[in-house]
């Protein structure tokens, strides 16, 4: 009876070795810890910049060079920087002859325009004579232009009488120039572009 309880005992514990033998490697795998966490790759084109991206220096201004210290003086001539006469002529039926020179180490650049030329204080204008353009002339030294003023251009005896007639260059001038020219009838008054000769100046109505 003891050899057949001993025999049962083994029996089981043969069996009982089988199924650990069995189910042990399974079991040991699903229980062990992973040695690292997984590791997940995210497309570099698609991955957020938590950092943003550093801003390109901004280039700083630069200043353009100045002039040479011995560059010629070069401007538009105002009538503050002229010596500027008029005279009288009777050609044409008579009109103002203006000269405008550099007053002494001045060197300006008269406009390609005429001179502004005013009346009294009532402002009488005078228009252009001359459709076409003129060249600019530079003024300095003994260098001359010339402009032509006809007072009046009308037939009629209707006129003002004034004895002074207004200089400018440019409009407005800030310093425009009265220079005395004698009693003269003025009725829409007309006035060439500078020339650089006193003939090329003389106005035609």
């Amino acid at each position: 009876m003891r050899s057949r309880r001993l025999a049962l005992t083994a029996v089981a514990v043969a069996a009982l070795a089988v199924t650990v033998a069995a189910c042990g490697p399974e079991n040991s795998d699903a229980a062990a810890p992973a040695s690292s966490p997984a590791v997940t790759t995210t497309p570099t084109g698609n991955a957020p910049s938590s950092t943003p991206a550093p801003t390109a220096p901004t280039a700083p201004a630069t200043s353009k060079p100045s002039a040479p210290a011995d560059a010629p003086p070069a401007g538009t001539c105002g009538a503050k920087d002229l010596v500027l006469t008029a005279k009288t002529e009777s050609q044409a039926g008579g009109y103002i002859l203006i000269a405008a020179k550099a007053k002494p180490g001045v060197s300006c650049t008269l406009p390609p325009r005429p001179p502004v030329i005013a009346f009294g204080s009532r402002g009488i204008e005078a228009s252009k004579a001359e459709q076409g353009i003129s060249q600019p002339i530079k003024l300095s030294g003994s260098a001359t232009a010339y402009a032509g003023v006809m007072a009046k251009t009308t037939k009629d005896n209707q006129a003002v009488e004034f004895s002074d007639v207004i200089v400018g260059i440019g409009s407005p001038d800030p310093d425009p120039v009265s220079l005395p020219v004698g009693p003269t009838n003025v009725d829409k008054p007309i006035v060439t572009n500078w020339h650089n000769q006193p003939q090329n100046a003389v106005p035609v109505h």
